[in-house]
């Protein structure tokens, strides 16, 4: 069944200048475009769920351990300069 697309009308809504020869490619691909949409429609079965990925994906995360850490001295003794126990960088905004 073809189908009727207005391809100035779906320009103006994409903000998109289109030259005479893209008006006329468009207007043959985009009715082939919906067309195949359509029987990809027909196609989805009621009893298969909608997804967002074709395999299943489960989380890879690890489980949070406490681990050492350094202390606020250790922390500041690499600092090339620090100020009221902070570490002192260069401004980078006036006012």
């Amino acid at each position: 069944m073809p189908v009727e697309i207005d391809v100035d009308h779906v320009a103006r809504l994409a903000r998109l200048a289109l030259t005479p020869e893209e008006r006329e490619r468009y207007a043959r691909q985009l009715p082939l475009i919906l067309e195949h949409a359509a029987r990809v429609g027909e196609v989805a079965a009621e009893d298969v769920p909608p997804t967002s990925h074709p395999v299943p994906r489960a989380n890879v995360f690890r489980p949070d351990r406490e681990a050492p850490r350094l202390t606020h001295d250790e922390t500041l003794s690499t600092a090339p300069q620090q100020e009221d126990g902070r570490f002192r960088v260069p401004r980078i905004v006036e006012g």
